[in-house]
């Protein structure tokens, strides 16, 4: 196990980290070599093919001057051979380094500036075709060299054609002049790049600062320092970023307060019963004799006392046990009408003492898919608050209806209502309208919150509506059919 967690060690490499401001200045940089190189590749290969094409015309030209100047001679009748003519020839093949063959009409070579073909016979296309009358031109640009057949005219009325001048000149010239010019703009290539890079990160790090101003802030808050100004408006990206983050430091400090709030509240919720236990059991001890009567009265408040406290302990523990991100919830085909039934039957007893009528209004039958034991303490949560905050001779309705997407339970009642600027913190956890009254009736200030969380476990909503003195409704709706 040991060499295994060696050879672990020595094959893992820690993961690497990239600053963003690499890759922002190698697309810069990117973006700038990009268009100069392909603009350089067109302008050379664009005046390499100018060059070329200039070079082909301009042979063409000392050609054709060349063929009229066989005419006038009567080069190819042999009318005057002194070699004149010849030195022309060879001093424009050398000029253009190449080779130039004159053929006459017999298809027979009469001068080769190579010296090696003279007396043989030239039937090519490009000749045939010439003594057609047609001019050609050809370029190999595998080999660098291009050809090309002018012909030549007899000097006799009828200007009939008498031979051809067929002429290959090499472009190798041109080519070295492009490799010298290709060179050169690779220097300047290499000279504008290196110029990029460091405009690339001068510019980067000037795009990138106000980003770093916002980290060192952000580090400044991870210190401890949650009231850092973290606003940083210099891009909209970086003001939407600090908005975002000051929206979720926002939420943070509200979670924070919530936190102490909840532990204040829980300490001051178990200590109270347990100060009236010790209070009630002093005055006990320090009674002397006293009448079984009062022993008796003073013991009941004790045991109410004690089954306060065990309840402020269930509702904490539910609420934690529901606060759990991997809360279990055990689903199963559920008849929201019969849970109802047997929450009413069960409360029944306490609304009977206090004279408050449970009626159940069931609108169609509905089945779903929901956590039984939960979501049965949820509906019990409001109806027992229901008949907490009621008067003497009220009622309380449930109502139970669906559709072809939720199914909803309304919880209404004709108590005490809750006032308007109380409705948004109901289902804070320990929160109490009426403090005092909330204390008497024995309620732990958790039992809505233990039923909002239900309701969200289940994927569903709770609203609430109310006017003070006017009694309040509570409607859940959930999903019917449960979806992760």
């Amino acid at each position: 196990m040991e060499n295994e967690m060696r050879r672990k060690h020595w094959f893992s490499f820690p993961s690497l980290t990239v600053s963003l401001k690499v890759p922002v200045a190698v697309l810069m940089v990117l973006f700038g070599m990009i268009p100069m190189l392909l603009c350089t590749q067109v302008l050379i290969g664009t005046l390499r093919q100018i060059q070329t094409d200039s070079r082909m015309v301009e042979v063409q030209n000392q050609c054709q001057i060349l063929s009229s100047k066989m005419t006038r001679t009567g080069y190819l009748r042999g009318d005057s051979r002194d070699g004149t003519m010849d030195s022309e020839i060879q001093a424009m093949a050398d000029v253009y380094n190449g080779r130039i063959v004159v053929v006459n009409r017999d298809f027979r070579i009469v001068q080769d500036t190579f010296h090696i073909a003279e007396r043989r016979f030239l039937v090519a296309e490009e000749v045939v075709r010439c003594f057609q009358g047609e001019s050609s031109s050809k370029y190999n640009k595998d080999k660098h060299y291009f050809a090309q057949a002018i012909p030549i005219y007899d000097s006799t009325p009828i200007k009939g054609i008498e031979g051809v001048l067929v002429i290959t000149a090499s472009t190798e010239g041109i080519l070295s002049l492009m490799d010298t010019v290709y060179d050169k703009a690779l220097f300047l290539e290499i000279l504008v790049t290196l110029v990029l890079i460091l405009a690339a990160m001068g510019v980067v790090t000037m795009l990138l600062r106000p980003f770093q101003e916002l980290q060192k802030k952000l580090n400044q808050v991870a210190a401890g320092a949650l009231d850092t100004d973290i606003r940083t408006d210099s891009y909209r990206e970086t003001k939407d970023i600090s908005r975002a983050v000051g929206s979720t430091l926002s939420k943070l400090k509200e979670v924070d307060q919530s936190r102490q709030e909840f532990v204040s509240n829980v300490s001051h919720e178990l200590k109270t019963p347990i100060t009236s236990i010790r209070v009630l059991a002093d005055s006990l001890m320090g009674m002397g004799e006293a009448p079984v009567e009062l022993y008796q009265e003073f013991m009941e408040d004790i045991s109410d006392e004690i089954d306060r406290e065990s309840k402020i302990i269930d509702d904490l523990l539910s609420l934690v046990k529901l606060d759990k991100s991997e809360a279990e919830i055990n689903l199963s085909q559920v008849d929201i009408v019969v849970l109802v039934k047997q929450i009413l039957k069960r409360l029944r007893p306490i609304a009977n003492k206090k004279n408050v009528e449970l009626i159940l209004e069931s609108i169609r039958e509905v089945t779903a898919d929901v956590d039984e034991t939960k979501l049965s303490l949820a509906i019990s949560n409001l109806v027992e608050n229901a008949i907490k905050y009621n008067s003497a001779g009220g009622w309380v309705r449930v109502t139970v209806d669906a559709d072809h997407k939720f199914f909803y339970v309304k919880v209404a009642d004709c108590g005490i209502g809750i006032p308007e600027e109380e409705q948004d913190r109901i289902f804070e956890r320990f929160y109490r309208v009426d403090k005092a009254r909330s204390r008497a009736t024995g309620g732990s200030g958790l039992g809505l919150s233990i039923t909002r969380r239900v309701v969200l476990m289940h994927k569903g909503a709770i609203r609430l509506t109310s006017k003070e003195g006017d009694g309040s409704i509570f409607t859940l709706r959930i999903p019917l059919n449960y979806i992760a």
